[in-house]
């Protein structure tokens, strides 16, 4: 959860009435949501992202979260459960950190947005995103 993406997220979920399920292992950004929880958003408090249950089938599944080591991690955990995976700050000079690298061969398809910095990869394995523009 972030001051930027978790407003816009849960905006855009609240007008389309779905579903945004957030964890958030930072007292303080979980503190700083906590108004946005309703019946279109459940927001979670993680002591161990070992322990949370996600490999279930989801529909996006957008990766920023601390620490820097699990976002591969969490990347390769939802593989095959949700229909697009997000990653943000795929550039490569980030790759020591989130181990993006070891995710990629998990997914049949992958799209690189590179327009602006942080830039920001879609994957997926149901669906061929390598020929979107965007």
């Amino acid at each position: 959860m972030g001051p930027f993406s978790t407003p816009v997220m849960h905006m855009l979920c609240k007008n389309r009435d779905r579903l945004l399920v957030s964890y958030e292992s930072n007292k303080n950004y979980f503190d700083m949501h906590k108004s946005f929880v309703n019946e279109f958003h459940q927001i979670n408090f993680v002591t161990s992202w070992d322990d949370i249950k996600i490999e279930i089938p989801w529909g996006v599944v957008f990766v920023d979260h601390a620490p820097d080591i699990r976002r591969g991690i969490e990347a390769k955990r939802v593989a095959n459960f949700a229909q697009f995976v997000v990653l943000h700050d795929s550039d490569p000079r980030n790759d020591p950190y989130y181990k993006y690298p070891e995710v990629y061969p998990l997914y049949k398809y992958r799209l690189d947005y590179k327009k602006f910095v942080p830039n920001t990869t879609l994957l997926s394995n149901f669906v061929d995103v390598s020929k979107w523009t965007i």
